[in-house]
């Protein structure tokens, strides 16, 4: 509920401070008063897009300061909370515009942007003026109004869960249909690949091994024979021999060399012994560079195999195994794809189903609230003189959605007979002033915690139907705050509170200066403000008797 309203320096505003109450707040006077100036300084606090220019002449800067009392359960406690802003019962608006055009906004002393505004005021306020009502031809606001009207809130989030469940299952089952028929694009490349890689069977560190072992293999062909002859040279067919034979000659001539052989014998020996360890050693080596000339063929076969099967598929020799293992993977994804994708098409037919049953619920509560509807506006109607106008909610099919599959359209027949239309093309200006109202006082659900602003909904109206109006104005105000700029004294009789705008002309020191004020009116000031409503310019006695007849109704009602 608006509390409180601070105005400094705007437009032809110096300094205003008002202060509204629960129940129907009525502000009247004449024309160009300045009671759009009200309505736009509020705008201006709640970061509306309104005037460029607001700043009064000759001041610094205007200034807008707007007191809200929140319940413990406002929905504008949420915009503060993910704004970071600590909520109290009491909000504070305030925004500064300087006369360079820049606006500067706080809530509750905290610096905020024109959006957190905005946020805020689709929670705390709602305006309807002279041509707010064109919102009502707009069909894509109507099925709101009937959700509204209709609680459908839970209905609906089950709705955008079971709709969102159903497109989760959907992509699923699409990405694996993506991913089954991207496989089977090249299933023959894959299967060959794998057969061709299975049975060459590569190892991780294969490729050095058979490296090294060809190496080893090429270099012992090439040393094997120097190595062959050094053995003959060093075996008993050569040296070994000759120095066994040596030994066997000398031997029988160590008597006669009376000990001077023995020194040589014992030298003989000792070069024997040492060619038996070197023809030793010499026939390992031998034994050694021993190979088969076909291992030979089959390592460099196998070396090579493993390498053009490496540039075939563009990776390292050793990470063939790993990219074998990959292949038969994706092999293996292929096989059981169409198991995933029976499931994945069974979870999809489980979700439509949900969803289908969501969205029917939602229809038929859209449905039985749209009989509801239609029946409430036609007692609502009839005291507006509408009592011949029909109003109808249409609930039309519409493509699948997060929300539900129905389009809503409000259609009325203003005449009897007449076959039903949209509002844009049947109801007149002032019929849909009045069907706004009369959806209003319907959709009162909605408006709790709200302040509802009506600027001149009466426009055109007079007599029984202004009345009428008033009535229902003040039915829509039990238990709320509604304020309501009006021309008309029957609606002003039926307001809880009454100010009138004036508008004023003092001499200063740079000339003539035009403010406008707002004026608090006790009972007196009301039956001279409403005969004033009543006559014009001249309050005479009579007006001010029918004044008092129209504030007496008012108190009897």
């Amino acid at each position: 509920m608006l509390r409180a309203l601070d105005i400094r320096d705007m437009l032809i505003i110096d300094r205003l401070e008002l202060e509204f109450q629960p129940g129907l707040n009525v502000l009247t006077g004449e024309t160009g008063a300045g009671k759009s100036i009200l309505l736009d300084s509020l705008g201006f606090v709640l970061g509306w897009r309104g005037r460029a220019e607001l700043v009064r002449t000759g001041a610094a800067q205007g200034e807008v300061t707007a007191v809200f009392e929140l319940a413990a359960d406002h929905p504008a406690r949420r915009v503060l909370s993910e704004a970071g802003i600590e909520a109290d019962d009491e909000l504070i608006l305030r925004r500064v515009n300087t006369e360079t055009g820049r606006k500067t906004a706080w809530v509750n002393d905290r610096r905020v942007s024109g959006e957190v505004l905005r946020a805020l005021s689709d929670q705390l306020l709602e305006l309807h003026g002279q041509h707010d009502d064109r919102g009502l031809l707009d069909p894509r606001g109507h099925r709101l109004m009937l959700d509204e009207f209709a609680q459908a809130a839970p209905a609906i989030a089950e709705t955008r869960r079971a709709w969102a469940a159903r497109r989760d299952a959907r992509r699923a089952l699409a990405a694996v249909q993506e991913q089954v028929e991207a496989l089977r694009a090249e299933e023959d490349y894959l299967r060959h690949a794998v057969a061709e890689l299975d049975a060459m069977d590569p190892q991780p560190g294969e490729e050095a091994e058979l490296d090294a072992a060809r190496r080893r293999m090429q270099g012992a062909e090439r040393v094997r024979g120097d190595v062959a002859r050094a053995h003959q040279v060093i075996s008993g067919e050569g040296a070994e021999g000759l120095v066994s034979d040596a030994m066997r000659w000398l031997d029988g001539a160590i008597e006669a060399a009376e000990g001077r052989l023995d020194p040589v014998m014992e030298a003989l020996a000792r070069a024997l012994d040492a060619l038996g360890e070197a023809e030793t050693g010499v026939r390992d080596v031998l034994d050694a560079l021993e190979f088969d000339p076909r291992a030979l063929e089959a390592a460099e076969e196998r070396l090579f195999a493993l390498r053009g099967l490496a540039r075939k598929h563009e990776v390292a020799v050793d990470e063939l195994a790993s990219f074998t293992d990959g292949l038969r993977r994706r092999l293996a994804a292929l096989d059981a794809s169409e198991g995933d994708m029976a499931d994945l098409e069974a979870a999809m037919r489980a979700a439509d189903a949900a969803y289908d049953a969501a969205a029917a619920a939602l229809s038929e509560a859209r449905r039985e609230a749209g009989l509801r509807l239609s029946t409430a506006m036609a007692a609502e109607l009839a005291p507006l003189k509408l009592d011949r106008a029909v109003f109808e909610v249409d609930l039309m099919p519409a493509d699948p959605g997060p929300e539900g599959r129905d389009e809503v359209s409000f259609r009325v027949a203003t005449n009897p007979g007449a076959p039903s239309g949209p509002l844009s093309r049947i109801a007149s200006g002032g019929e849909l002033s009045r069907f706004l109202l009369a959806l209003k006082v319907c959709l009162t659900g909605d408006n709790i915690g709200k302040t509802l602003i009506f600027d001149e909904i009466d426009r055109g109206l007079g007599g029984a139907t202004a009345n009428a109006v008033g009535r229902r104005l003040a039915r829509l105000a039990d238990g709320a705050q509604v304020l309501v700029v009006t021309h008309s004294p029957q609606v002003a009789a039926l307001g809880a509170h009454h100010w009138r705008v004036e508008k004023g002309v003092s001499t200063g020191p740079s000339g003539e200066v035009t403010t406008s004020r707002v004026v608090p009116l006790d009972d007196s000031d009301r039956i001279d403000e409403i005969a004033r409503m009543l006559a014009g310019d001249t309050v005479t006695e009579a007006a001010r008797g029918a004044a008092r007849v129209l504030l007496g109704d008012a108190d009897a009602a």
